[in-house]
C-alpha cells in the first residue's frame, strides 16, 4: 500500500510539474552525452595514439651534395659511405631500436610522387634532390630523444625527425576538444542541478499541505521525502536513456551510417561498439543518482520535516 501510494504522488509531482520536470530531462540527457561523449573521445585518443604510434618511424636523413650549399650541419659535404656504415652499425646496437630501414634516393623520389605526385611542384623536383634516409622503428616510440641526442649532431646527417610530432597536432587538437566538452557538460550539469533543486522546492511548496498532514499523523521523514527523490531520479534516469541513445545514435551516425568516417577515413582505427557499450551503465547510474541526490540536499532545506 506505501509503495502505491509512493508511486502514485510520484505520478502526480511529474505532471503537476510537466515544464519543469521537461527542462531537467533534457539538461541532464545533454550534459550526460557530453559526459559520455567526452569519455569516448578521450578513449578514441588513446586508440588512435597507441595504433599510429606503433607505425610512425624516426627518420634520419642524410646530407646530400646539394645540401652542403645550405645547410650549415651538410657543410663538409655529402654523406659518405663510410658514415652511412657507421651509422647503421651503432643503429642496430642501440637496444631501442627494432629495426633499420636504408632509404635510396630512388625510393625516396618513388615515395614522393606517390605522395605529391598531383601537386604543381612535383614536376620541378628531381632525384638527385632527393634525401638518403635511415628510417628506424623504435620498440618504445617515447625513446625518440635517443635516437636525436645520439645522431643529430653527426657528420653527414642532415636532420633526425620523428613523425609522432605530426600527429601530435592532430592530438592536441582532439583533446582540446575533448576539454570543451567537458567544460560545456560541467556546465550543463551545473544547470541540471540549479533546475532540480527548484523544480523539488516548487513540487515541494504545491504539496506542503498535504505533508503537513502526513507529519501530524505520524510518517516518518522518509516516508515524505521518497516521492520527491524519486520524482527526481526518475527525470534523471529518462535524461540518461535518452543520453544513451544519443551515444549510440551518434556512433552509428558518424562512423557506420551517415558520415560513414569509417569507410572514408579507413586508416583510422576507430572504437568499436563495445567503447560505447561500457559507457552506458556509467551514464546511467549518474543520471539516476545525480538528481536523486540533489533533491535530497534540496528537501533538507524546502521541507522540514
Amino acid at each position: 500500500m506505501r509503495a502505491q501510494f509512493v508511486l502514485s504522488e510520484i505520478g502526480v509531482g511529474l505532471r503537476r510539474n510537466l515544464t519543469m520536470t521537461f527542462a531537467v530531462v533534457v539538461s541532464v540527457a545533454l550534459s550526460l552525452a557530453l559526459f559520455g561523449g567526452a569519455l569516448l573521445m578521450r578513449e578514441q585518443v588513446s586508440t588512435m595514439k597507441d595504433f599510429w604510434y606503433d607505425k610512425v618511424n624516426v627518420s634520419i636523413f642524410l646530407c646530400n651534395k646539394n645540401d652542403a650549399k645550405d645547410m650549415p650541419k651538410c657543410a663538409k659535404g655529402a654523406v659518405t659511405k663510410e658514415q652511412k656504415d657507421q651509422i647503421k652499425t651503432d643503429l642496430e646496437k642501440m637496444d631501442a631500436v627494432a629495426t633499420v630501414h636504408f632509404e635510396t634516393v630512388d625510393e625516396a623520389y618513388k615515395h614522393y610522387q606517390e605522395q605529391f605526385g598531383d601537386s604543381p611542384m612535383a614536376g620541378n623536383i628531381t632525384p638527385d634532390q632527393m634525401q638518403e634516409s635511415f628510417r628506424v622503428k623504435l620498440d618504445d616510440p617515447q625513446k625518440y630523444k635517443v635516437i636525436a641526442t645520439a645522431f643529430a649532431g653527426r657528420d653527414g646527417v642532415q636532420s633526425v625527425q620523428d613523425q609522432r610530432s605530426i600527429l601530435d597536432q592532430l592530438f592536441e587538437l582532439m583533446n582540446g576538444m575533448n576539454l570543451v566538452a567537458i567544460y560545456v557538460m560541467i556546465l550543463m550539469l551545473v544547470i541540471a542541478v540549479i533546475l532540480i533543486v527548484n523544480t523539488v522546492r516548487v513540487s515541494a511548496f504545491s504539496r506542503r499541505r498535504e505533508t503537513g498532514i502526513m507529519r501530524l499523523v505520524g510518517a516518518s521523514g522518509f516516508y515524505i521525502q521518497a516521492p520527491f527523490i524519486m520524482e527526481a531520479a526518475v527525470a534523471g534516469l529518462i535524461g540518461g536513456l535518452l543520453a544513451c541513445a544519443m551515444l549510440l545514435g551518434g556512433r552509428y551516425f558518424l562512423i557506420d551510417g551517415g558520415l560513414a568516417l569509417q569507410e572514408k577515413l579507413n586508416l583510422i582505427n576507430f572504437i568499436g561498439w563495445d567503447a560505447v557499450l561500457t559507457k552506458l551503465p556509467l551514464v546511467l547510474a549518474i543520471g539516476l543518482l545525480m538528481p536523486a541526490v540533489a533533491a535530497l540536499f534540496a528537501l533538507r532545506k524546502y521541507l522540514k520535516v
